[in-house]
């Protein structure tokens, strides 16, 4: 099982990246939200991943970071609040990080994240920034027409 300590190691590691452009893709579980889903590569060769989810319709956008094997170990959200394990309510805007006490479920309002929900790209740059993940490819601006993202 991964501890707060490992957590830390990949989220300081600096060698994350994506070198790939990515495109949203209609997600068709949750229309009419858009998804992707990218590997991270790291010098260490930690089994990671990057899942996205936006929604417009319902005013959520959320990024996290995967790590095979365990499950969400650091995640950004917008547009939903969220309740801690001890009952605390965290804003609409929060990121969740592994410990070893709550697992994924603790979250806390970070201090990093300026731009809303509405502007996925630019959030998107936040997050990786935080995040310590150099994404070197393009990261395309989901559309929204007529109510439904296409």
């Amino acid at each position: 099982m991964i501890t707060e300590q490992d957590v830390e190691a990949i989220l300081t590691d600096d060698s994350k990246r994506i070198s790939d452009d990515i495109a949203w893709r209609l997600d068709p579980a949750h229309t009419p939200a858009v998804t992707f889903r990218m590997p991270v590569r790291s010098e260490p060769g930690w089994p990671l991943a990057v899942h996205a989810s936006w929604n417009p319709k319902a005013g959520k956008l959320g990024y996290t970071l995967l790590l095979q094997g365990e499950g969400r170990i650091y995640a950004l959200n917008l547009g939903a609040p969220h309740r801690n394990p001890g009952g605390e309510r965290v804003g609409e805007v929060h990121k969740h990080r592994w410990t070893d006490a709550f697992r994924d479920r603790w979250a806390y309002v970070p201090d990093d994240i300026t731009a809303p929900w509405d502007q996925p790209v630019e959030v998107w740059r936040q997050f990786c920034s935080e995040a310590k993940i150099s994404h070197t490819g393009a990261l395309s601006v989901p559309e929204w027409q007529d109510g439904l993202a296409v």
